[in-house]
């Protein structure tokens, strides 16, 4: 492999791709659709143009939040490149996964037929974080649901989806500004792509489109909790590119069953449509007091005056349990075959399927069922004997509590580490906007890189960062 490698122009003749599946080379060298990327790229000043990406990142002011405050968002400037073939399967397979989720979401708050024909179990639902029983009989409107679909590449090749997000999926601004740093500095001429900035006009366009029927000119607002919020710049460059002003919860007021919101410069207007971006979307909190969430929107939500983009109540679909019926859920709802795969996922709250995994525990990822941004994951091949031992102990106590999926050795793709080319981990998420029969595929994905060598956790609050990423046009 080294001798083929090295015998073709690139940045880094010694590149080693590793065991996983590398996005850019194969056992013969580069893959056809990065020859024109690598070649650009032949000897460049890498570390030098690592750092004025990372200018351009800094002049802009492009953070993301962790536990240790706003931290810089980084991104590699060497991008990623996915073949025309395979972008138009996913784009069928995310639209399909999309509306699954939406139907998925509908029915759980009105009546359950999934769970009547046998295809879930009901204690799916019922301890799920976010199903809120308060809102049986609401009706839910699929078309202002947004999904962000995780997904990672295996040692065959194939892309499958690891996680769904139907909460409050980030990604769409960091994706379409990195397009915009790495293009202003990467050599050469770069080819005709999708162009990720399209996405905020169909984002725009959906929030309108998911107004209550009464609405004539719908007025659109971006809740947001605000700079204690991880994505809180995001939320302000959406804003921006949209039109839309960012409201907090001390914005909003409701009246005669309408949501108004004060915006600054002008009198309190009624609300059609909130583009929820809050950590908070629970309707009652640990002590069973209504959140401040609920008495803001749940009134005028069930009075059909208001929509919520993502509605109340659509974080059923992206619990990590019911990840492990998401095919299931394909075929019941849209009476189809899955075009894309899950990650094999394993319900340990089911006696006979646990039985079954916990014997080869340490083959597996165990995950806790409402973790976010990898937190409390434990890829039990890297893990020690005792922390197997502490996981598989939590699990025989809390067994629904927990879900377990088959390790995948994700792809790699070059990545600039100290001024050279070095193979590191990455996943892929792509963007569905509406998941009912008019759910459309963004032009934009953000790949998510993890820097350290060997780590598997791609997020950018553990270590990790961006890609541009090249769809084609």
């Amino acid at each position: 492999m080294r001798d083929t490698l090295e015998s073709h122009a690139h940045p880094s003749p010694g590149y080693r791709a590793g065991e996983a599946w590398d996005e850019a080379f194969d056992k013969r060298g580069v893959r056809p659709d990065y020859a024109q990327l690598m070649a650009s790229l032949a000897g460049a000043d890498l570390a030098g143009l690592r750092r004025r990406v990372d200018a351009r990142l800094e002049e802009r002011e492009v953070v993301f939040g962790s536990a240790a405050g706003p931290q810089p968002f980084e991104v590699d400037p060497i991008p990623r490149v996915l073949p025309v073939a395979e972008w138009e399967h996913l784009r069928a397979g995310l639209v399909q996964r999309a509306r699954a989720l939406g139907a998925y979401v509908e029915d759980v708050y009105a009546g359950r037929a999934i769970v009547e024909a046998g295809v879930v179990p009901g204690r799916v639902i019922d301890t799920a974080d976010h199903h809120e029983p308060g809102l049986a009989g609401v009706p839910v409107n699929p078309a202002g649901c947004m999904a962000g679909l995780d997904l990672v590449r295996g040692a065959d090749g194939v892309l499958r989806v690891l996680e769904d997000n139907f909460r409050t999926p980030s990604g769409i601004a960091y994706a379409a500004t990195s397009r915009e740093v790495v293009d202003g500095e990467l050599p050469g001429e770069p080819p005709r792509r999708a162009d990720p900035a399209a996405a905020f006009g169909l984002l725009a366009a959906a929030l309108q489109d998911a107004a209550p029927a009464a609405a004539d000119d719908p007025f659109v607002v971006l809740l947001s909790d605000g700079p204690s919020n991880s994505a809180w710049w995001e939320h302000l460059e959406i804003a921006r590119r949209t039109g839309i002003p960012v409201v907090a919860g001390e914005d909003l007021v409701v009246r005669r069953g309408r949501l108004h919101a004060r915006i600054p410069g002008s009198r309190a207007r009624p609300v059609d449509v909130v583009y929820r971006r809050t950590d908070e979307d629970r309707l009652s909190d640990e002590h069973g007091r209504a959140t401040w969430i609920a008495e803001a929107l749940l009134e005028p939500v069930r009075q059909g005056t208001l929509s919520v983009v993502n509605p109340l109540g659509s974080g059923v679909a992206d619990d990590k349990l019911a990840h492990a019926y998401v095919e299931d859920m394909v075929r019941f709802y849209l009476h189809e075959e899955p075009l894309i795969e899950s990650v094999p996922t394993y319900d340990l709250g089911d006696p006979e399927t646990r039985d079954s995994v916990m014997p080869r525990l340490a083959e597996l990822v165990v995950k806790p069922r409402s973790g976010l941004g990898g937190h409390g994951v434990t890829v039990c091949s890297q893990a020690s004997d005792d922390e197997r031992l502490g996981v598989a102990s939590l699990i025989e106590k809390h067994p629904e509590a927990w879900i377990a999926q088959e390790t995948v050795a994700i792809s790699t793709h070059p990545t600039v580490c100290e001024g050279r080319l070095e193979p590191r981990h990455v996943d892929l998420r792509p963007y569905v906007i509406g998941a009912g029969p008019q759910a459309r595929v963004a032009p934009v994905a953000l790949t998510r890189v993890a820097f350290e060598a060997g780590s598997l956790v791609v997020n950018s609050s553990q270590n990790g960062g961006a890609k541009d990423t090249w769809l084609p046009a």
